[in-house]
């Protein structure tokens, strides 16, 4: 299938669609239509103008005031991505380089940013072949745009750098040999439009809404089978109490758990207790606020990922070319700090359940073995939940409330979104290890309430992870089980 790149919204949804479908890119001729209008403007108001043009004809940051002959103004850009590919730490996960690089193209086609087109489509040559830059995480403050990463992202354009291919890692000159692809000579502003703007960012966004997303969802059937496994009560999911305080995640996780819980003859056997402890009386407000800011989220990405965020913006109709700050990641730092708060949140409360369901509380057995003492059985799971919702804490300092001036003080305030999206993905990374240890949990519990069944659609999740993961006996070695349970999670549907 083929993607055609134009000025139409994208959504999200859409873009999972792409990469997960393997679909190539090609431009729409509004597209290049746009891009060589841009590039033919630029070209005449090069030669043209006496007023210098910020990055095109002069030095960058605070050399803004260095004026560059005309005949030094492609190495000037060539210059640019080479000096600026300094990241460090590690690599960037492949799936989000290649979300980088789409977004990229995206960025360039919507005819603002004054490159050429061989330099679009050879873009679009690196996506379709799944040649993947080598780019590392950290090097970017996330203001002018993220130019450590993006310069590792664009070095191969030049026959720089190292590509991932084929699973191998190679000097991306040995690449554009073998496919017969030659270094693209950079004109006046490529490089800065390819260095300036918030792909890096914004890849590692998307890659983490997404993953909250899926995460949400199993957090619902998750905190579901713990619910019924602890033989808690239905009460606190039913709308009338949510009609109260209509937040639509609220109102959307009771109505899951109605829909999820539907036919259980655990959760409709009367019960003993009056109410549950907070992790499972105050889920709907809990998982409710989480969906509520990955809602806001992803509102908040999808409009930066159909936007041009390169500097300076070129406007062919207006005869104008602009140096601003579209670059700056604070519209998408603050929120990606907020996220992962939220989704840090999702495995607070998830490692409350676990530590209630081997409390040996309502008839379930210390430690979820039938044999405690000799045996820890459950224990050290939870130690290991815990664990990483305490790391957690720490990964949800907001780095957008920092800020280093660089560049002599020309760049005095910057985002730091960079390091709001490296940590964001690292606590949803997180999460889904707390919510695999939860269901690890659940399900031990479960099989002790049988021979009395829970609802028919948790009976087929138990059913499907049964078959990755037995009940415990006796002790055993956990960590491969765990491991099961994370990529259990990771990989099946049940909605």
């Amino acid at each position: 299938m083929t993607h055609y790149i134009s000025d139409k919204r994208l959504s999200l949804e859409r873009l999972k669609e792409i990469i997960e479908n393997h679909e190539t890119l090609q431009l729409s001729p509004a597209s290049v239509a746009a891009i060589e209008k841009c590039r033919r403007y630029l070209d005449e108001k090069t030669k043209d103008s006496d007023t210098p043009l910020y990055g095109i004809t002069t030095g960058f940051g605070s050399l803004y005031n260095v004026t560059i002959p005309e005949k030094d103004l492609s190495q000037l850009q060539h210059n640019l991505v080479m000096s600026h590919a300094c990241g460090t730490g590690p690599t960037v996960r492949p799936e989000i380089v290649k979300l980088m690089i789409f977004l990229k193209v995206q960025n360039l086609s919507y005819g603002h940013s004054g490159v050429q087109l061989v330099t679009v489509q050879r873009l679009m040559d690196m996506f379709n072949n799944d040649v993947l830059p080598v780019v590392y995480s950290q090097g970017s403050l996330g203001a002018s745009g993220d130019l450590s990463p993006l310069a590792h992202l664009s070095l191969p354009l030049i026959g720089m750098g190292e590509v991932l291919y084929k699973g191998e890692v190679r000097p991306a000159a040995d690449v554009w040999a073998e496919l017969g692809w030659e270094p693209i000579r950079l004109q006046s502003k490529e490089g800065l439009a390819l260095l300036n703007g918030t792909q890096f960012m914004s890849a590692h966004a998307v890659w983490a809404i997404l993953k909250s997303m899926r995460l949400s969802r199993w957090a619902d059937l998750i905190g579901a089978m713990s619910l019924d496994a602890y033989d808690g009560r239905i009460e606190p999911f039913l709308s009338l109490t949510h009609q109260l305080r209509p937040h639509s995640g609220q109102i959307e996780t009771g109505r899951r758990f109605n829909a999820i819980l539907a036919g259980s003859e655990i959760i409709r056997r009367p019960k003993e207790h009056v109410q549950d402890p907070y992790s499972f009386r105050c889920i709907p407000q809990v998982h409710g606020a989480v969906k509520d800011n990955i809602n806001y989220v992803k509102s908040v990405i999808e409009n930066e990922i159909n936007s041009a965020t390169d500097n300076p913006n070129i406007f062919p109709d207006e005869d104008m070319i602009i140096s601003a700050g579209n670059f700056h990641g604070e519209p998408i730092a603050i929120p990606m700090d907020a996220l992962a708060i939220a989704m840090s949140e999702l495995a607070s409360i998830s490692e409350r359940r676990t530590y209630q369901l081997i409390h040996g509380l309502r008839g379930l057995p210390k430690y979820l073995v039938a044999n405690p003492g000799l045996n820890s059985g459950f224990m050290i799971p939870q130690y290991t939940a815990a664990s990483i919702v305490s790391q957690n804490k720490g990964l949800c300092w907001p780095a957008s409330c920092d800020s280093i001036p660089s560049s002599q003080g020309q760049e005095d305030h910057v985002s730091m979104g960079s390091n709001s999206a490296t940590k964001l993905v690292r606590v949803v990374d997180n999460v889904e290890t707390v919510l695999g240890i939860e269901l690890f949990n659940a399900a031990q519990a479960l099989d002790f309430r049988r021979p009395a069944k829970t609802s028919p659609a948790l009976e087929r999740v138990f059913e499907a992870f049964r078959k990755e993961v037995p009940f415990i006996d006796n002790d055993t070695y956990m960590h491969p089980l765990i491991e099961r349970s994370v990529e259990f999670i990771r990989r099946e549907e049940f909605y």
